[in-house]
């Protein structure tokens, strides 16, 4: 994901790093992602452990970069974004550090992937209406250096689920 908005959460170490988790630490990790505004002494009593023992394993789970956030769940059209789309863009060789710096500034792009096959990002954004959509897409995207060519996929529904993190 390009932008992380976990505030006062350390970066994670380099990805080739696997961490080892014990038992206790998936509990933590699955409970916190089914629900991460459980206070430290429910989160305890979930799991069976101290409340002093459990503040410690989140405290190095964030360390070490295995949590890196927690965040709110947003319905988008009760805020308003009545359109979501995925759009795919075919970026110059070698631009992807410059294309990422620009889309990350996009407030309508929700998440953006490098991705292999014929193109090589895929964007899932959501705006207010369809002219803010070809304004996006348009204005801001195809006129963007680097970028060679986009085509965008209308989302008609989302399943929601829930986020559960598998730690196995």
């Amino acid at each position: 994901m390009i932008r992380n908005v976990a505030y006062g959460v350390p970066a994670p170490p380099s990805p080739e790093k696997h961490i080892e988790l014990d038992d206790a630490d998936r509990a933590i990790i699955s409970a916190l992602s089914t629900d991460g505004r459980l206070s430290m002494r429910a989160l305890a009593e979930h799991i069976h452990l101290s409340r002093a023992g459990v503040y410690a394993r989140v405290n190095r789970l964030e360390k070490l970069g295995v949590i890196t956030g927690y965040t709110a769940v947003i319905e988008p059209t009760r805020l308003g974004y009545g359109v979501s789309a995925y759009i795919y863009l075919r970026i110059a060789q070698q631009s992807w550090k410059s294309v990422q710096q620009r889309i990350s500034e996009i407030p309508e792009v929700e998440h953006a992937a490098l991705i292999s096959g014929d193109d090589d990002l895929a964007l899932l954004v959501r705006t207010t209406d369809a002219a803010s959509l070809r304004d996006l897409v348009l204005t801001r995207l195809q006129t963007m250096p680097d970028v060679v060519s986009t085509k965008t996929v209308l989302i008609l529904d989302e399943l929601q689920r829930p986020r559960q993190v598998r730690t196995h």
